[in-house]
């Protein structure tokens, strides 16, 4: 018997989590459909960058708690089942619901009366009632849990024990086991209903984004008027308590955040009219620096380098990087466009040197770490993160 399968159990959310409790002394098992990242993980290889991950893959690995898979025979095996399954947004921008009710169709055989189904990754609001009365009317006895995920990339391992855990179930007896499983992880729960719980994280994402988007207006307002917005940024929070945290401007996109901004619109009735000013914000500033710096150089006579495309600082995860809207903006506007990012392998992706070399405007699309060693060979970059010496945040 296993202790825990994570369904999605090789990703981003699902594998940190399972290393958790594999640390904590559970019998874990991540199933994925995934079969390269099954193979890598088997093999002790993390298919991904998080903190202590690696380390800890080979403990877990050795001690045989833990292992991977693609067959969801193992399901039927486990006391609880995990599901890290997300909602994804379809090309209108409204939360694609059929991914829980396909996923049911697809697993539901597996599951077995007694067992404990908890969902971590966000949802739509109302998913976890929805999933537990679709089982029980299938006849299929089990405690449904909204756990959801709260972690950053890169570092979800180390947040996994460090923030407090949210839990909700639909039943009594479902939070009282989904407490009791987190209970290996932190002390610090907090207990909602499942709907509190779904617009927690929801919430959570959107408030963010909404943030990113406040300190990107504030740059363009400040550019266009031939100001630095940094310092700016710094006579609003340096020493001053009630400015302190308010971000800096940059691209604000990933998998989670602009996603989660629209699924809360949706549950709003699209009347969430913050969030909707946010992503137009968000998703403008691309084009917008394209546009500012068309205005101050002859971009067709010019080959442009891109340096970064991942969707955050020092991560290995390219999905909705705002930097795949640059480069397809600027191979509009530029005679050539070249990219360099040394966290990402594509047949396209140069090293950094050779697109410094080789370009005669360079963009900072993810303000990698290893940039600022970079020698740019006194080429102007266009910084909005203001992140590298010599960078121009102002276009």
């Amino acid at each position: 018997m296993t202790d825990i399968v994570i369904i999605g159990g090789c990703g981003h959310v699902g594998l940190p989590l399972g290393l958790a409790f594999a640390k904590a002394g559970k019998k874990v098992v991540a199933l994925d459909i995934d079969a390269k990242k099954v193979a890598e993980t088997n093999a002790g290889k993390m298919p991904f960058i998080d903190a202590g991950a690696d380390e800890l893959l080979l403990e877990v690995r050795k001690s045989k708690k833990f292992e991977a898979t693609t067959d969801a025979g193992c399901i039927q095996q486990a006391d609880i089942v995990v599901t890290v399954i997300g909602t994804p947004l379809d090309e209108h921008l409204n939360p694609r619901l059929e991914v829980y009710g396909d996923m049911l169709r697809k697993d539901r055989s597996f599951l077995r009366n007694g067992q404990l189904l908890i969902m971590r990754s966000t949802v739509y609001p109302g998913t976890t009632d929805h999933v537990a009365h679709a089982l029980k009317s299938a006849g299929i006895e089990v405690d449904v849990a909204f756990c959801p995920e709260r972690v950053a990339q890169g570092v979800a391992l180390e947040e996994i024990h460090s923030l407090p855990q949210i839990v909700s179930g639909t039943t009594p007896r479902a939070l009282e086991r989904a407490k009791a499983l987190f209970k290996l992880l932190t002390p610090d729960l907090i207990e909602l209903p499942t709907v509190g719980a779904e617009l927690t994280k929801l919430y959570n994402n959107a408030w963010r984004y909404i943030q990113f988007a406040a300190a990107n207006q504030f740059y363009m307002i400040a550019n266009d008027y031939g100001l630095d917005f940094y310092d700016i940024h710094r006579a609003m929070t340096e020493k001053y308590p009630r400015g302190k945290g308010f971000p800096k401007a940059g691209f604000a996109a990933g998998p989670c955040l602009f996603k989660d901004t629209m699924q809360l619109s949706t549950f709003d009735d699209n009347a969430f009219f913050l969030g909707h000013s946010a992503m137009l914000v968000n998703e403008g500033l691309p084009n917008y620096l394209v546009r500012r710096a068309a205005q101050k150089y002859d971009l067709r006579s010019l080959t442009v380098g891109i340096l970064g495309m991942t969707f955050k600082a020092d991560c290995d995860d390219p999905r909705d990087s705002l930097s795949y809207k640059l480069k397809k903006s600027l191979a509009f506007e530029a005679k050539e466009v070249l990219c360099a990012d040394p966290y990402l392998e594509r047949p396209w992706i140069l090293p950094a040197e050779e697109v410094i070399a080789r370009s005669a405007l360079l963009f900072i699309g993810t303000p990698h770490s290893a940039f600022k060693k970079l020698d740019f060979k006194g080429k102007p970059v266009i910084d909005v993160w203001k992140s590298v010496p010599g960078g121009m945040s102002v276009v």
